[in-house]
């Protein structure tokens, strides 16, 4: 066959041309099928398993409960830079530090659905869908990651991968509408990015602008983000020229977008502010100033030699690290560092996905393998492909994200999600080495075996599920009560039978553990003194400092706040480890069913999960 053009009957064009449209296929493409494949079974088994076992359309979690008061205070007329939670804390209200950007889209969806739906249905699947779709960045970042790696098998296994993952934890579930599960798609969006071969602008634009929404949704982050910009900037140091025009996507993408989104959600009144846990003029600025004065060094030296460029590198991060200590160096510590020793203690210490490594090993040692061990050996196959020389730059960027996301999850247990979902990228490519290595010598079982095992090895839900399963049988044997009963009593006090009655009462002021604020700003119109957020500083000691206090005392701190109505749940964790450290207390008094003579039980509450106490005057 004739290797020759139709058109002009020169060799080699015909090809040429193949090839040459080929160029400008987006790399999305072959990912298009599988991933719409991917999210249908998804959406299906999601839907099997939520109405298998139906409690509520809202999260189990306090700030998927919070979230939708919010919106709900958006769609009832709160202005869009009102961040006041008017019904939180002390008189006044707190002011939340999160983005309206996550706010806006579940919002639409509610107003969409209420066309045609009655106003609890339009919540409710709101919440069902909104999830959902935040999977979908997810799949096209880690399936684009896996097929950089290792081709149409890499793509497909990674695929997999992520969709074991996006089912495995809860941030994809209906309900779970915070911010969590947008920001695990911006994250493994920069990494697919910068991993793509030949570091194509717009995919470093992209990232660039990925990297910006990221800090616009929520400070967790702010580590992965400085990481990327040093990937970013090492890589130029070394490449110079070839790098200039994706370096300076990255930073100009960065900087637009930063901007855009600082001045669509930061109010005028507080462009003057500097505050560590939200975006503010310190974040904006040192951002603007850092991408700025990069994009500068790209543009002026990358024709030079590595002197040269280092030096311009080294003055842009002089210039940053300046303005860090000029405008915001109160944001170089821990953003809760502020926080009074008394909700140290008595709230953060107890906050599960707040646990240093130590700690939850120490109270769940089954947990660990589930949380850390599989990025443990991404990183090993990333240092390893390194070492051999394989595709050094996408393992080696690959290694930096998963670096900095197994040292979070080191400090707070939280950060582990972002490891874990990482990690699916390298994994996938290990275990389509593995596969391939299999189906070319079938006969040889161990190969088989290898195939399998890491097919098995680079799930995290295996782990976790092997780790939960091994306490039990551990438990079985030792007599130990398998259960999770406490949680189960938790839930009692929050749900809407719990609430119906509190809702009956005059709206008024609320006093109870931080656990029911969010649930009771949810189903009742009353303001709530506590609800954990550090913001709420005021409103939580007040709540803690009349729970430990004798009913004598503690009548002043309820009564100087306004108090209305005490609601007590006795199962609560917050109640428990009070009553225990202040035995003769008011929390541990109403435990043992003595109510002093200013308060007036609600009729009806009495021995419910959830009682209820008036305030006399």
């Amino acid at each position: 066959m004739s290797n020759t053009s139709p058109a002009t009957g020169e060799p080699g064009l015909a090809f040429a041309g193949r090839g040459e449209r080929q160029a400008h296929i987006s790399p999305l493409a072959p990912l298009h099928r599988p991933v719409l494949l991917t999210f249908m079974i998804l959406v299906a088994v999601t839907a099997v398993m939520h109405f298998a076992n139906y409690l509520d359309y809202v999260g189990a979690d306090n700030d998927d409960v919070m979230r939708l008061v919010e919106v709900r205070d958006l769609l009832a007329g709160q202005g869009w830079f009102d961040l006041m939670q008017y019904r939180l804390g002390l008189e006044g209200g707190t002011l939340m530090h999160w983005s309206r950007l996550i706010d806006l889209p579940i919002a639409n969806l509610i107003m969409l659905f209420s066309l045609f739906m009655t106003p609890v249905m339009a919540e409710a699947s709101a919440l069902f869908v909104w999830p959902l779709l935040t999977a979908l960045p997810v799949f096209y970042a880690i399936g684009l990651g896996g097929d950089t790696l290792a081709g149409k098998p890499g793509r497909l296994i990674a695929l997999a991968l992520a969709f074991l993952f996006v089912l495995g934890v809860n941030r994809f579930q209906p309900g779970s509408i915070d911010h969590h599960n947008i920001q695990l798609g911006l994250i493994s969006a920069i990494a697919a990015c910068l991993i793509l071969p030949g570091r194509p602008p717009i995919a470093h634009a992209i990232a660039g602008m990925a990297a910006a929404i990221a800090i616009a949704i929520g400070a967790e982050t702010t580590p992965h983000i400085l990481v990327a910009a040093l990937i970013v900037a090492a890589q130029w140091l070394w490449l110079g020229k070839d790098m200039k025009a994706a370096a300076s996507a990255f930073a100009l993408a960065m900087a637009s977008a930063l901007t855009v989104v600082f001045f669509l959600t930061v109010p005028p009144s507080r462009y003057g502010l500097v505050a560590c846990d939200a975006l503010s003029t310190g974040f904006y600025s040192l951002g603007v100033v850092g991408a700025g004065s990069f994009f500068l060094a790209v543009s002026v030296t990358s024709g030079r030699g590595f002197a040269s460029r280092l030096t311009a590198l080294g003055l842009a991060g002089a210039a940053t690290i300046g303005a860090t200590l000029m405008i915001a160096p109160q944001c170089l510590g821990n953003p809760l560092g502020n926080l009074d020793p008394l909700l140290v203690s008595m709230w953060l210490n107890s906050v599960s996905e707040a646990q240093p490594v130590w700690a939850q090993v120490s109270q769940e040692p089954w947990t660990a393998a589930g949380f850390y061990l599989v990025p443990v050996l991404a990183m090993v196959l990333c240092a390893r492909r390194i070492y051999q020389g394989r595709n050094a730059h996408a393992y080696g960027v690959l290694l930096a994200l998963l670096a900095v996301s197994w040292a979070i999850a080191l400090v707070q247990v939280r950060g582990a999600v972002f490891s874990n979902l990482l990690s699916a990228i390298p994994m996938a490519a290990l275990v389509a080495d593995m596969r391939s290595r299999a189906n070319a010598d079938q006969q040889d079982l161990r190969k088989g075996l290898a195939f399998a095992g890491s097919a098995l090895v680079a799930v995290p839900f295996v782990w976790a599920l092997s780790g939960a399963l091994l306490s039990m049988a551990i438990n079985k044997v030792s007599g130990e009560e398998v259960g999770s009963l406490p949680m189960q009593e938790e839930n009692i006090c929050t749900d809407a039978a719990a609430m119906e009655a509190l809702a009956r009462e005059p709206a008024g002021v609320v006093a109870g553990p931080s656990n029911l604020g969010s649930h009771i700003l949810r189903f009742t119109p009353h303001r709530v003194l506590a609800a954990p957020y550090h913001r709420n500083q005021g409103g939580m000691l007040t709540e803690l400092h009349a729970a430990i206090a004798t009913p004598k005392d503690a009548v002043k701190f309820l009564r100087g706040a306004g108090v209305t109505v005490v609601a007590f749940c006795k199962s609560d964790p917050q109640v428990r480890s009070i009553s225990k450290k202040s035995p003769d207390g008011f929390y541990a008094q109403l435990g043992k069913g003595i109510v002093p003579v200013w308060l007036e039980p609600v009729p009806g509450t009495q021995g419910q999960p959830l009682e209820l106490f008036r305030v006399k005057p």
